[in-house]
């Protein structure tokens, strides 16, 4: 059955949260966690000095074409393109939706002149997702990380090494705190157990990770920072909710497609809501749409 229990703020915020997510991986102050989460990722593959943020929304090139929306987007300090996505419930064609990501920063790269003398040379662009409550289709049961990159089928080698995806399945990752072994088991431990947390334990007693602690601690957000995170954390467990009881449904009756448009219908009706409260409490439409993913015109008409 759903949980009907609302949801408790610990000492420290959910990390998975939007809010919270973007306050410590997306803000000029923090950019060392990022930067110190994506040289985990790499695992020595390629190591980031300095990272510039760019613009989360990208549009696109034709008047009616839709806009890309990422989570986070930034450039390494070597121009590589780094996408950082929080996948939290499971959504159809995601895979297809990270193509279309990577095309778009690919393409973009292309001069609107002289493409001969440019002569093709793009610059990396990966794609970093974290997935919290679904997994891969297809993806081994014991395997939480996936490193993805264009190969030759037959013989496994690289074909192209500056477009990468990497796929971390967190609900797969079940190490206890005696597993630990890398900085990067530390990392997604935390992000899966740090709102549960009393105190950063003392294998954490690391300056990044304490860095990391005091900033997720929720006694040190401002007023609005704490509205704006207990409205994210809410709309997360609405969301969680309404996905629950329609997957239920779903099994109970046999309508995957029902499931579906449940889903949908119910994760709208409480972004409404939760705007409403937003926008109750004074907040800008901009960061009301950017919380709830609904419009500024949406919001408007509340």
């Amino acid at each position: 059955m759903p949980n009907n229990n609302p949801p408790v703020t610990g000492k420290y915020i959910d990390p998975l949260v939007d809010f919270a997510f973007k306050k410590i991986f997306g803000s000029e102050p923090n950019k060392d966690l990022l930067t110190a989460f994506l040289n985990e990722v790499f695992r020595g593959r390629k190591h980031i000095v300095d990272l510039v943020y760019n613009k989360n929304e990208h549009p696109g090139d034709l008047k009616d074409e839709g806009s890309a929306i990422f989570d986070l987007l930034c450039t390494g300090d070597n121009g590589e393109r780094f996408i950082i996505e929080v996948q939290r419930a499971k959504q159809g064609y995601f895979k297809e939706r990270a193509l279309f990501y990577t095309s778009r920063l690919i393409s973009d790269q292309a001069p609107k002149g002289k493409r001969n003398a440019w002569g093709y040379n793009i610059a990396e662009v990966y794609l970093i997702a974290l997935l919290e409550d679904f997994t891969l289709e297809d993806s081994p049961p014991n395997s939480y990380l996936h490193d993805i990159c264009l190969c030759n089928r037959d013989t496994g080698e690289i074909f192209y090494d500056k477009l990468g995806y990497t796929y971390i399945e967190l609900s797969k990752f079940v190490k206890t705190e005696t597993d630990l072994g890398t900085d990067l088991d530390k990392w997604l431990y935390v992000l899966k157990n740090m709102s549960r947390m009393e105190k950063i334990p003392v294998y954490l007693r690391k300056p990044i990770f304490e860095k990391l602690f005091s900033i997720a601690e929720y006694t040190n957000l401002t007023k609005e920072e704490k509205t704006m995170y207990d409205s994210s954390l809410k709309y997360k467990w609405d969301n969680k909710n309404v996905i629950d009881y329609a997957r239920q449904e779903g099994m109970e009756k046999g309508m995957e497609k029902g499931m579906e448009k449940g889903i949908e219908k119910g994760e709208y009706k409480k972004a409404l809501d939760i705007a409403r409260e937003m926008k109750k409490d004074g907040l800008p439409f901009v960061q009301i749409s950017k919380f709830t993913k609904l419009s500024v015109e949406e919001i408007e008409k509340l």
